[in-house]
C-alpha cells in the first residue's frame, strides 16, 4: 500500500499538506452543518432560540458554537450570508444546465426558498442592531449580478422582455413571496411563477412584429 507521504509527493503536495487539507475540509463541513442547524432552529423557534438547541441540532457542544460565533449576531450574520451566497452561486449552475428562460424561472424559485429562510431571521434583521447594517448591501451585491446574468441571457434568447431591472424584479419577488407565504410555500411559488410568466409578454410581442 502506498504511504501517505508517497501519495502527497505524487500529488505535488509537500508532506503534511494532504492532512491539512483534510482538516480544513472537515472543519468546513462542520461549520456548514452548524449554520444549517442554526437556520433550521431559527425558522422554527426564532432567532432567540437557546444556543443549546442549535448545538444539539448540529451535534456539537455549546463551546463549539461560541468558539465560532461569540455573539448571537455573529451567527445570524453568518447564516444570512451563507443563504445569500448559496442563492447567488446557483445562478451559473442553472445557466449551464438549462435553457435561458428555464434557468431564470428555476432561479426565481430558488429565490423564493431564500426568502423563506430570511423569514426566520426577520426579527433580528429589523432589530436595529448595527451588526446587521451591512447585510442589505451584501444582498444587493451578490444577488443583483446573479439575476442580471440570467435576465440578460433570457432576453438575448428572446424569452423575456429587455426592460427589466434586476433590482426591481428582486424586490417584486421578495414582496410577493413574503405576503404569499401566509398561505403556504406552494402559494408563494405559484405567485412568483406567475410573475416570471409575465416577463415573457413583451418578448412575445416583439417576436410577432
Amino acid at each position: 500500500m502506498m504511504s501517505d507521504d508517497r501519495k502527497e509527493q505524487e500529488d505535488g503536495l509537500k508532506p503534511g499538506e494532504r492532512a491539512d487539507r483534510r482538516v480544513r475540509a472537515d472543519a468546513k463541513r462542520n461549520l456548514d452543518g452548524l449554520l444549517q442547524a442554526a437556520l433550521t432552529v431559527f425558522a422554527t423557534s426564532g432567532v432567540d432560540a437557546p444556543v443549546r438547541e442549535i448545538a444539539e441540532k448540529a451535534g456539537v457542544g455549546i463551546g463549539t458554537v461560541y468558539r465560532h460565533f461569540p455573539e448571537r449576531s455573529d451567527l445570524v450574520v453568518a447564516v444570512f450570508r451563507r443563504e445569500i451566497d448559496a442563492c447567488a452561486d446557483a445562478a451559473p449552475i442553472l445557466a449551464a444546465e438549462h435553457a435561458p428562460g428555464e434557468a431564470l424561472a428555476r432561479w426565481m424559485q430558488r429565490f423564493v426558498d431564500f426568502i423563506a429562510a430570511k423569514r426566520g431571521l426577520a426579527a433580528a434583521l429589523h432589530s436595529g442592531n448595527p451588526a446587521f447594517d451591512a447585510l442589505p448591501a451584501y444582498f444587493q451585491q451578490r444577488l443583483q449580478p446573479a439575476l442580471r446574468s440570467l435576465l440578460d441571457a433570457a432576453a438575448a434568447a428572446g424569452e423575456v422582455r429587455t426592460d427589466i431591472a434586476a433590482e426591481d424584479l428582486l424586490n417584486a419577488a421578495a414582496s410577493l413571496s413574503m405576503h404569499a407565504y401566509a398561505q403556504g410555500s406552494e402559494h408563494a411559488r405559484r405567485m412568483v411563477s406567475l410573475l416570471v410568466d409575465g416577463l415573457r409578454y413583451g418578448a412575445v410581442q416583439r417576436c410577432r412584429q
